[in-house]
Protein backbone atom coordinates (compact mmCIF):
# COMPACT_ATOMS: atom_id res chain seq x y z
CA UNK A 1 0.00 0.00 0.00
CA UNK A 2 1.87 3.77 -1.04
CA UNK A 3 2.10 6.35 1.48
CA UNK A 4 -0.30 8.65 -0.47
CA UNK A 5 -2.65 11.11 0.54
CA UNK A 6 -5.97 8.77 -0.54
CA UNK A 7 -9.40 9.04 1.31
CA UNK A 8 -9.69 7.98 4.79
CA UNK A 9 -11.57 4.83 4.39
CA UNK A 10 -10.93 3.61 8.26
CA UNK A 11 -8.75 4.48 11.20
CA UNK A 12 -7.69 1.48 13.55
CA UNK A 13 -6.82 3.94 16.75
CA UNK A 14 -4.72 1.34 18.59
CA UNK A 15 -1.76 -1.40 17.06
CA UNK A 16 1.65 -2.08 18.08
CA UNK A 17 4.99 -3.18 16.21
CA UNK A 18 7.70 -4.34 17.53
CA UNK A 19 10.81 -7.04 17.17
CA UNK A 20 11.80 -9.65 19.26
CA UNK A 21 15.64 -8.82 18.51
CA UNK A 22 14.82 -5.06 20.64
CA UNK A 23 15.88 -4.29 24.14
CA UNK A 24 13.05 -5.03 26.41
CA UNK A 25 12.81 -3.54 30.08
CA UNK A 26 13.89 -5.82 32.79
CA UNK A 27 10.09 -4.88 34.78
CA UNK A 28 7.61 -6.61 31.72
CA UNK A 29 4.37 -8.75 32.04
CA UNK A 30 5.28 -10.12 28.53
CA UNK A 31 7.50 -11.03 26.48
CA UNK A 32 6.94 -11.56 22.64
CA UNK A 33 8.03 -14.58 20.69
CA UNK A 34 7.56 -13.31 17.18
CA UNK A 35 7.85 -10.29 15.51
CA UNK A 36 4.56 -7.59 14.58
CA UNK A 37 6.57 -5.59 11.68
CA UNK A 38 4.76 -2.59 9.70
CA UNK A 39 4.79 -4.63 6.41
CA UNK A 40 2.19 -7.37 8.53
CA UNK A 41 0.34 -4.08 10.39
CA UNK A 42 -0.07 -2.29 6.40
CA UNK A 43 -0.99 -5.52 5.04
CA UNK A 44 -3.80 -6.34 7.68
CA UNK A 45 -5.30 -2.77 6.91
CA UNK A 46 -5.30 -3.45 3.33
CA UNK A 47 -6.90 -6.55 3.75
CA UNK A 48 -9.77 -5.01 6.09
CA UNK A 49 -10.53 -2.17 3.75
CA UNK A 50 -8.78 0.48 6.71
CA UNK A 51 -6.64 3.29 5.22
CA UNK A 52 -5.20 4.69 8.44
CA UNK A 53 -3.47 3.59 11.35
CA UNK A 54 -2.20 4.81 15.22
CA UNK A 55 0.83 2.87 16.65
CA UNK A 56 1.09 2.89 20.58
CA UNK A 57 4.53 2.49 21.96
CA UNK A 58 3.69 -1.72 23.21
CA UNK A 59 4.54 -1.46 27.64
CA UNK A 60 7.84 -4.12 26.94
CA UNK A 61 9.75 -1.78 25.22
CA UNK A 62 9.80 1.35 27.53
CA UNK A 63 10.71 4.56 26.88
CA UNK A 64 12.97 3.90 23.62
CA UNK A 65 10.34 4.41 20.81
CA UNK A 66 13.12 4.13 17.82
CA UNK A 67 11.50 1.33 16.62
CA UNK A 68 7.98 3.15 16.43
CA UNK A 69 9.07 6.32 14.98
CA UNK A 70 11.09 4.73 12.19
CA UNK A 71 7.66 3.06 11.49
CA UNK A 72 5.99 6.30 11.40
CA UNK A 73 8.82 7.91 8.99
CA UNK A 74 7.90 4.98 6.44
CA UNK A 75 4.03 5.73 5.95
CA UNK A 76 3.74 9.56 7.67
CA UNK A 77 0.48 9.95 5.26
CA UNK A 78 -0.88 6.71 7.13
CA UNK A 79 0.31 6.81 10.54
CA UNK A 80 0.58 8.25 13.94
CA UNK A 81 2.33 7.50 17.25
CA UNK A 82 1.16 7.45 20.75
CA UNK A 83 4.74 7.10 22.56
CA UNK A 84 5.77 5.87 26.15
CA UNK A 85 7.93 8.77 28.36
CA UNK A 86 10.04 9.48 30.81
CA UNK A 87 8.84 12.55 32.81
CA UNK A 88 12.39 14.39 32.20
CA UNK A 89 12.04 14.21 28.40
CA UNK A 90 13.80 17.10 26.94
CA UNK A 91 11.57 19.46 24.87
CA UNK A 92 13.26 19.34 22.00
CA UNK A 93 13.32 15.89 21.70
CA UNK A 94 9.16 15.94 22.04
CA UNK A 95 8.78 18.65 19.24
CA UNK A 96 11.20 16.19 16.55
CA UNK A 97 8.63 13.27 17.59
CA UNK A 98 5.88 15.90 16.73
CA UNK A 99 7.85 16.21 13.54
CA UNK A 100 7.14 12.23 13.16
CA UNK A 101 3.83 12.00 13.91
CA UNK A 102 3.54 11.88 17.44
CA UNK A 103 0.23 13.26 18.72
CA UNK A 104 0.41 11.54 22.22
CA UNK A 105 1.76 9.99 25.10
CA UNK A 106 0.83 7.08 26.86
CA UNK A 107 1.02 6.20 30.34
CA UNK A 108 0.66 2.21 31.23
CA UNK A 109 -0.06 2.48 34.57
CA UNK A 110 -1.16 -1.82 34.63
CA UNK A 111 0.58 -3.30 37.67
CA UNK A 112 2.40 -0.26 39.11
CA UNK A 113 1.62 2.21 41.98
CA UNK A 114 -0.68 4.92 41.65
CA UNK A 115 0.77 8.11 40.67
CA UNK A 116 -0.13 11.82 42.33
CA UNK A 117 -0.11 13.40 39.26
CA UNK A 118 0.19 16.72 41.46
CA UNK A 119 3.78 16.34 41.92
CA UNK A 120 5.43 18.88 40.13
CA UNK A 121 7.23 16.44 37.99
CA UNK A 122 4.10 15.81 36.82
CA UNK A 123 3.12 19.08 35.83
CA UNK A 124 6.65 20.07 34.36
CA UNK A 125 6.05 17.00 31.75
CA UNK A 126 2.34 17.77 31.22
CA UNK A 127 2.75 21.15 30.71
CA UNK A 128 4.57 20.33 27.64
CA UNK A 129 1.83 17.72 26.59
CA UNK A 130 -0.52 20.36 26.68
CA UNK A 131 1.86 23.17 24.49
CA UNK A 132 2.08 20.68 21.90
CA UNK A 133 -1.53 19.56 21.89
CA UNK A 134 -1.04 15.92 22.53
CA UNK A 135 -3.09 13.60 24.48
CA UNK A 136 -2.77 11.70 27.10
CA UNK A 137 -3.46 7.91 26.71
CA UNK A 138 -4.74 5.98 30.30
CA UNK A 139 -4.11 2.12 30.97
CA UNK A 140 -5.26 1.49 34.21
CA UNK A 141 -8.10 -0.99 35.47
CA UNK A 142 -11.56 0.91 36.12
CA UNK A 143 -11.68 1.36 39.68
CA UNK A 144 -8.93 3.61 39.60
CA UNK A 145 -9.66 5.87 36.34
CA UNK A 146 -12.44 8.26 37.57
CA UNK A 147 -9.80 9.64 40.39
CA UNK A 148 -6.49 10.26 38.14
CA UNK A 149 -9.07 11.60 35.37
CA UNK A 150 -10.51 14.16 38.15
CA UNK A 151 -6.28 15.15 38.63
CA UNK A 152 -5.84 15.77 34.84
CA UNK A 153 -8.74 17.14 33.80
CA UNK A 154 -7.76 20.81 34.98
CA UNK A 155 -4.94 20.97 33.00
CA UNK A 156 -7.19 20.79 29.52
CA UNK A 157 -5.88 17.82 27.82
CA UNK A 158 -7.48 15.26 26.04
CA UNK A 159 -7.44 12.32 27.78
CA UNK A 160 -8.08 8.62 26.13
CA UNK A 161 -8.96 5.55 28.17
CA UNK A 162 -7.77 2.03 26.99
CA UNK A 163 -10.04 -0.97 26.06
CA UNK A 164 -13.27 0.50 27.10
CA UNK A 165 -11.50 1.29 30.49
CA UNK A 166 -10.09 -2.66 31.66
CA UNK A 167 -13.49 -3.49 33.17
CA UNK A 168 -14.22 -6.95 34.76
CA UNK A 169 -17.15 -8.01 32.24
CA UNK A 170 -18.11 -10.91 34.89
CA UNK A 171 -19.57 -7.66 37.30
CA UNK A 172 -21.62 -5.65 34.58
CA UNK A 173 -22.20 -1.92 34.46
CA UNK A 174 -22.41 -1.44 38.62
CA UNK A 175 -18.88 -2.16 39.19
CA UNK A 176 -16.64 0.27 40.90
CA UNK A 177 -15.28 2.87 38.97
CA UNK A 178 -17.35 2.10 35.77
CA UNK A 179 -20.49 4.61 36.37
CA UNK A 180 -18.15 7.53 37.69
CA UNK A 181 -15.97 6.59 34.45
CA UNK A 182 -19.21 7.23 32.30
CA UNK A 183 -19.86 10.47 34.28
CA UNK A 184 -16.70 11.71 33.74
CA UNK A 185 -17.45 11.14 29.23
CA UNK A 186 -19.55 14.18 29.73
CA UNK A 187 -17.43 16.69 30.56
CA UNK A 188 -16.26 16.75 26.67
CA UNK A 189 -12.56 16.16 27.48
CA UNK A 190 -12.19 12.22 27.46
CA UNK A 191 -12.07 9.95 25.03
CA UNK A 192 -12.32 6.34 24.52
CA UNK A 193 -11.00 3.19 23.04
CA UNK A 194 -13.22 1.00 22.12
CA UNK A 195 -11.08 -2.03 21.54
CA UNK A 196 -9.58 -4.89 23.55
CA UNK A 197 -12.47 -6.54 24.11
CA UNK A 198 -10.66 -9.96 24.72
CA UNK A 199 -8.86 -7.83 27.80
CA UNK A 200 -12.30 -7.89 29.92
CA UNK A 201 -11.74 -10.83 32.09
CA UNK A 202 -15.19 -13.02 30.76
CA UNK A 203 -15.65 -15.53 28.88
CA UNK A 204 -15.78 -14.52 24.86
CA UNK A 205 -19.66 -14.66 24.98
CA UNK A 206 -19.60 -11.96 28.68
CA UNK A 207 -17.02 -9.49 26.46
CA UNK A 208 -19.04 -9.01 24.13
CA UNK A 209 -22.20 -8.49 25.27
CA UNK A 210 -20.43 -6.39 28.45
CA UNK A 211 -18.88 -4.46 25.15
CA UNK A 212 -22.38 -3.78 23.73
CA UNK A 213 -23.80 -2.76 26.66
CA UNK A 214 -21.58 -0.17 28.00
CA UNK A 215 -20.99 1.08 23.96
CA UNK A 216 -24.82 2.08 24.45
CA UNK A 217 -23.59 3.96 27.44
CA UNK A 218 -20.40 5.71 25.97
CA UNK A 219 -22.81 6.73 23.00
CA UNK A 220 -24.83 8.62 25.56
CA UNK A 221 -22.78 9.54 27.69
CA UNK A 222 -19.35 10.47 25.55
CA UNK A 223 -20.96 10.23 22.38
CA UNK A 224 -20.03 8.65 19.32
CA UNK A 225 -17.63 12.33 18.39
CA UNK A 226 -15.27 10.79 21.17
CA UNK A 227 -15.20 6.70 20.51
CA UNK A 228 -12.37 5.73 18.63
CA UNK A 229 -11.87 1.99 17.56
CA UNK A 230 -8.96 0.02 17.62
CA UNK A 231 -7.78 -3.17 16.58
CA UNK A 232 -5.15 -3.99 18.96
CA UNK A 233 -2.53 -5.62 16.83
CA UNK A 234 -0.87 -8.31 17.44
CA UNK A 235 -3.47 -9.19 20.31
CA UNK A 236 -0.31 -9.51 22.75
CA UNK A 237 -0.80 -12.40 25.39
CA UNK A 238 -4.09 -13.31 23.30
CA UNK A 239 -1.81 -13.82 19.80
CA UNK A 240 -3.53 -18.35 19.89
CA UNK A 241 -7.23 -17.51 19.87
CA UNK A 242 -7.22 -13.28 18.59
CA UNK A 243 -6.86 -12.53 15.18
CA UNK A 244 -7.39 -9.39 13.28
CA UNK A 245 -10.40 -10.92 11.53
CA UNK A 246 -11.52 -11.77 15.09
CA UNK A 247 -11.73 -7.96 16.06
CA UNK A 248 -13.08 -6.94 12.71
CA UNK A 249 -16.25 -9.50 13.66
CA UNK A 250 -16.61 -7.98 16.85
CA UNK A 251 -16.48 -4.44 15.16
CA UNK A 252 -19.11 -5.50 13.43
CA UNK A 253 -21.41 -6.84 15.71
CA UNK A 254 -20.77 -3.42 18.05
CA UNK A 255 -21.08 -0.52 14.75
CA UNK A 256 -24.18 -2.04 13.89
CA UNK A 257 -25.33 1.02 12.18
CA UNK A 258 -23.56 2.79 9.32
CA UNK A 259 -23.87 6.30 11.30
CA UNK A 260 -21.71 4.25 13.91
CA UNK A 261 -19.20 2.85 12.35
CA UNK A 262 -18.29 6.23 10.21
CA UNK A 263 -17.79 7.80 13.58
CA UNK A 264 -15.41 4.95 15.48
CA UNK A 265 -13.49 4.23 12.14
CA UNK A 266 -13.60 7.79 10.67
CA UNK A 267 -14.78 10.68 12.22
CA UNK A 268 -13.71 10.66 15.73
CA UNK A 269 -10.26 9.17 15.12
CA UNK A 270 -9.38 11.83 12.31
CA UNK A 271 -10.01 14.57 14.59
CA UNK A 272 -8.28 13.10 17.64
CA UNK A 273 -5.29 11.55 15.71
CA UNK A 274 -4.82 14.87 14.18
CA UNK A 275 -5.31 12.82 10.70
Amino acid sequence: MPDTCSPITGIDSHAHVFSRELELVCARRYTPGYDATLAQYLDHLQAHGLSHGVLVQPSFLGTDNRYLLSALRQAPQRLRGVVVLAQGVRRAELESMARSGVVGVRLNLMGQALPDFRDAAWKGFFAHIAELDWHVELHRHVEDLPGLIRQLLPLGIRLVIDHFGRPDARLGLAQPGFAELMALGTSGQVWMKVSGIYRLAGTDRQNLEFAQAALALLEQRFSAQRLVWGSDWPHTQHEQTVGFDTVIGQLQVLACTAALRHALLVQAPKALFKF
